[in-house]
């Protein structure tokens, strides 16, 4: 394998991790907490949903041959804080999802050093892949904290919980000894 196929693995996978922590933290939460803002200037879990998926259609939609901030996307109507049913969230979300693993898995290590633009301005391919991990992993956290502060000792973690770092390197350890 060579080295734009191992990037576009890499990045697959770093995004896949990062839909697994949203989907991990909507299961633990109800339809009530996902609609939660501190004040009127933060965002709640169910406007993040919107904005992240509405970014991911306009985005990666088209990915190699048009603008990525499409003529048909409302940016501003995603921050709108109007309910909609967990459904239609969870909707949105997996949509965005599936159009961003459906380009990532068409694209070719050739098309890594393409141009593409987002709002006119043009980036490589490569750097415009890296701009929405740290757009989403952004986001993904903003859910998360959310989730954990919301459910405070009721949070199941979703990785290393507290207090339990050394039994988890000794796991990992042990594991990859048998490999």
């Amino acid at each position: 394998m060579n080295i734009g196929e191992n990037y576009l693995n890499i990045v697959t996978n770093r995004f896949m991790e990062m839909k697994k922590l949203g989907d991990q933290t909507f299961h633990q939460l109800d339809d009530e907490q996902l609609y939660w803002s501190k004040h009127e200037e933060s965002n709640s879990i169910a406007v993040i949903v919107k904005h992240v998926g509405g970014n991911m259609v306009s985005r990666w939609s088209d990915f190699l041959s048009t603008d990525g901030e499409k003529p048909t996307r409302n940016r501003d109507l995603e921050f709108d804080d109007s309910y909609l049913p967990r459904e239609e969230l969870i909707r949105i979300w997996e949509h965005g999802w599936q159009i961003l693993f459906t380009t990532l898995a068409d694209l070719t290590e050739q098309d890594l050093l393409k141009k593409v633009k987002i709002r006119g301005e043009d980036h490589l391919v490569m750097a415009a892949i890296e701009r929405q991990i740290s757009h989403y992993s952004y986001h993904v956290g903003q859910i998360v904290y959310i989730g954990k502060l919301l459910k405070t000792s009721e949070w199941q973690s979703l990785s290393i919980p507290k207090g339990q770092s050394d039994q988890f390197n000794e796991t990992m350890l042990e594991k990859h000894k048998k490999c």
